[in-house]
């Protein structure tokens, strides 16, 4: 019987998962879903409208910039006014923007429109997923974090890229592709629903206390950390670097495919079945880091892997005329590379005894940025370079992050070396 501190503990705790915020995880896979459901089409369908990929790219980036913003401000603001009323927040916002860019902007494919409301839209998924990490890391024991991160990317990834993907492809069939937009939002309120109302723990912060110019300070903390803490700095550009592809890739890869045959609907299951290789490699990874390392895992697992795995889904195709089986295989060990970066969630707030909700925004920043860095570098560099010449720079930063993540020492870590290196 597996006791801590003489309590028998539930089996939700055993797999890392905090058992009094069980609803929440699911609510964030509910809510992810209904997100996420456009974000492997939306591209093709409006390039099929008349829209250049130049055009679907500057889309894409206006909406990272707000979903940059607002995964920056997520973890301080979840941590100043507390994460229930930040998550509120971010479903009112996603369900303005949503609305708003499919009735004024899509049906009459009014591009300035467009970039407004999805623009707007970009505030919302930040906002209430990623405050949830704050909660999480205030929840969860330090020797089950890294599987409890595990677990929290396992449902975001699985709602945006997974069950987002499969519904779509039924969804489209019978609702059409306006039709199915509007069945985001919801998919979107059954998340909040549960991950709000469901789930009942109260988290009390140190800010519960605090009047309004106090928490407006609070908010500066996840500027003055990146100055006080370079390592939590760093551990947000490695967090950049790890999904910058995943936002790239829907924009172009799916154009370098069709020349080898893979229609769009081929595309979709493939999307889908490497974030189902993902999510269950989010899993392991988390317990591997907290296993064998959490430093050590980013390093081989993700940046050495991810670089190796960005490749090969390239030129998997080209050298086997679009194999399917290999082309899958080679989407699969993709998808399992970008979970190789899942201990960071426990590593970067770890480097802090305070303010963990600071260094939580510095990640959710990086998080956020990939949404707005995979579009602009595709818009950027696609003519110039072509689809090789990105899939090159993608590689290649997954292997700078690998050696980045050599420098990301917690403060133990530190000091065991010191004083090895005093006794020599």
């Amino acid at each position: 019987m597996n006791t801590s501190n003489g309590i028998k503990l539930s089996f939700l705790d055993k797999i890392g998962i905090p058992k009094t915020l069980v609803w929440g995880y699911f609510g964030i896979l509910i809510f992810m879903m209904g997100d996420g459901l456009e974000i492997a089409w939306l591209s093709t369908y409006l390039q099929e409208r008349g829209m250049s990929v130049e055009q679907t790219a500057s889309l894409y980036t206006a909406y990272g910039v707000t979903v940059t913003i607002a995964s920056f401000l997520s973890g301080v603001l979840a941590e100043a006014f507390g994460p229930r009323r930040i998550m509120f927040t971010g479903m009112i916002t996603y369900i303005i923007g949503t609305s708003s860019f499919i009735a004024f902007g899509v049906n009459e494919l009014n591009y300035g429109t467009m970039l407004l409301t999805y623009a707007l839209r970009g505030f919302g998924y930040p906002l209430f997923a990623y405050s949830f990490m704050v909660w999480i890391n205030y929840r969860s024991p330090k020797n089950k974090l890294g599987a409890a991160v595990g677990w929290f990317w396992f449902v975001f990834t699985g709602g945006l890229n997974v069950l987002g993907a499969y519904y779509s492809i039924w969804a489209i069939e019978h609702f059409g592709h306006i039709g199915t937009l509007w069945t985001s939002i919801l998919w979107v309120c059954v998340g909040v629903f549960f991950a709000i109302i469901m789930n009942r723990d109260k988290l009390e912060l140190k800010s519960s206390n605090m009047n309004t110019g106090a928490k407006l300070k609070e908010l500066t903390k996840g500027f003055t950390i990146l100055k006080r803490e370079p390592k939590v700095a760093l551990g947000g550009i490695v967090r950049t670097i790890n999904t910058t592809s995943q936002f790239a890739f829907p924009i172009f890869l799916p154009i370098h495919m069709a020349n080898y045959g893979i229609s769009i609907n081929t595309w979709l299951t493939m999307w889908g079945v490497i974030f189902a290789s993902n999510i269950i490699f989010n899993v392991i990874f988390g317990i591997v880091g907290d296993k064998l390392g959490w430093r050590n895992t980013v390093i081989w697992f993700g940046g050495v892997t991810a670089g190796i795995s960005t490749l090969l889904l390239f030129y998997i195709p080209i050298w086997t005329n679009g194999n399917l089986i290999l082309v899958f295989l080679a989407g699969m060990f993709w998808g399992a590379s970008l979970a190789g970066y899942v201990p960071l969630s426990a590593l970067v707030p770890s480097l802090v005894k305070e303010d963990k909700g600071a260094a939580v925004s510095v990640l959710n920043l990086g998080a956020g940025l990939p949404v707005f860095i995979g579009p602009a570098l595709v818009g950027l560099f696609y003519e110039p370079i072509g689809a090789s010449g990105l899939i090159w720079m993608l590689a290649i930063l997954y292997f700078i992050s690998a050696i980045l993540t050599v420098f990301i020492k917690l403060p133990t870590e530190a000091k065991a070396k010191e004083e090895t290196q005093k006794i020599a």
